[in-house]
């Protein structure tokens, strides 16, 4: 069975490959991932993975798919992906000093067309930002389209006092629970 990765992540793909998973084939889903009003953070991960699945799984009816989604949030409050240099200084400015939540919700389709979801959390805390911390970090760029407005393998790793939970699933898949499923339904 051919092996679908379904995301626009370079990461997600770059993370599979660490540990030994190389897809037949990604795809990047085409959905609309706008926050509905009143979803919570947990309930929009879940729906944008689940829709990202919806999106590939008619068309690829032969293959195991993986899709998943990555937020970052603080309280109901959620801090996603953003292009905008001014959104993002917000997003680092509100982080600054606070702890706060990365939850990957992960969607597998077996070959037996079997749904397998798994949302997995993980707590950071970021340390007190100054401003020219922030303004050199948005200089770097890395804060382009990512969860928080941060990549945690990058500059913004010497920003973090303390994690609970899987590194990997900040980075934007939790690679044990991803290997474990994989390896259940036969891609490994």
């Amino acid at each position: 069975m051919k092996f679908i990765l379904g995301s626009s992540s370079p990461r997600r793909l770059e993370l599979l490959k660490s540990i030994g998973i190389n897809p037949d084939q990604v795809i990047s889903p085409d959905i609309d991932e706008s926050i509905h009003k009143n979803e919570t953070p947990k309930d929009y991960v879940k729906r944008i993975s689940f829709e990202k699945m919806n999106s590939l799984k008619e068309n690829n009816s032969n293959s195991i798919i993986l899709t998943a989604d990555t937020i970052a949030f603080c309280g109901r409050r959620l801090i996603d992906k953003t292009d905008k240099s001014e959104i993002a200084i917000q997003n680092l400015s509100f982080l600054s000093g606070k702890r706060h939540k990365v939850i990957t919700s992960l969607c597998v389709l077996d070959k037996d067309k079997n749904l397998i979801t798994k949302s997995i959390l993980s707590t950071v805390l970021m340390k007190r930002l100054s401003k020219n911390e922030i303004d050199q970090y948005i200089a770097s760029n890395e804060w382009l389209n990512v969860a928080g407005s941060y990549r945690i393998q990058g500059q913004a790793e010497s920003f973090i006092k303390f994690i609970n939970g899987s590194y990997s699933n900040i980075v934007g898949l939790p690679l044990y629970e991803t290997r474990n499923i994989l390896k259940s339904v036969g891609t490994i």
